[in-house]
């Protein structure tokens, strides 16, 4: 537990401490890709200038062109991101409202660098990127969270009633918001927008207690992550983990 503690304080502190406007990635890329994008892309501005008007208006129509690769699209919104042009910037802003499937992700990658870099030179205040798997809001962060059953006992009606009342109830309370609350047989899943400043160990814990003075039904220990949603299997693994391989089905 107290391990659990540490990475939540540092978590916390980490925002704290740093001055500056957040830019957090709304949109659920794999983080994989993410370092990917940012590897290429430190490529590409090592190699270009500014693009010409000839470049730009190529590189739309390669864009939008049906023929046009998966690689040379990914090459040509990192090269618009990179240039640090208001004309790229909104260009890429229209592209993902229709992006091609093979290159959204990349997309708004390149959208939220060339806005950052736009930002950077046009205001004295200084940008920070915050980017997680499951994306963001504003300054909140999107995590996943799962909550076992105690002693592996299928919840009750009046244990799902409680669940849904005190956790809408405390996290909306601390400026939440809850995206899906799925009550299974003996676990909670939980996909919300947290504040990125907020203590949300403490939140978490005091949502437990309060569920638990009515009938002390929630282990007091759970998973969050901002990298991505556990798969069915994933979380089985999980509970196998912390009961052994006597569960309940859903």
């Amino acid at each position: 537990m107290k391990d659990k503690e540490d990475v939540f304080s540092k978590f916390r502190d980490s925002f704290s401490k740093i001055d500056g406007r957040f830019h957090i990635l709304e949109q659920r890329v794999p983080v994989e890709l993410q370092m990917e994008y940012f590897k290429y892309s430190e490529q590409i501005r090592k190699e270009r200038n500014e693009l010409t008007d000839i470049e730009y208006d190529s590189f739309i129509e390669m864009l939008n062109d049906e023929e046009t690769s998966t690689e040379y699209k990914r090459y040509v919104l990192t090269s618009l991101a990179a240039s640090r042009q208001v004309r790229a910037f909104r260009a890429l802003e229209e592209y993902v409202t229709h992006s091609s499937e093979d290159v959204t992700d990349w997309a708004y990658m390149a959208l939220m660098e060339s806005r950052i870099s736009l930002e950077s030179e046009l205001s004295d205040e200084k940008q920070v990127y915050i980017s997680t798997g499951l994306g963001g809001r504003g300054e909140k962060l999107r995590f996943y969270m799962m909550f076992p059953s105690k002693e592996n006992k299928p919840f009750e009606q009046l244990h799902r009633q409680i669940i849904e009342r005190e956790f809408a109830y405390y996290l909306e309370s601390d400026d939440c918001e809850i995206e899906r609350l799925t009550i299974h047989d003996i676990y909670v899943e939980l996909v919300a927008l947290v504040p990125v400043r907020l203590n949300i160990k403490d939140l978490l814990d005091k949502v437990i207690n309060e569920c638990n003075l009515y009938g002390n039904f929630l282990y007091n220990s759970y998973t969050i992550t901002n990298v991505k949603e556990l798969s069915e299997e994933e979380v089985r693994d999980v509970l196998d983990k912390k009961y052994g391989n006597n569960q309940s089905g859903d």
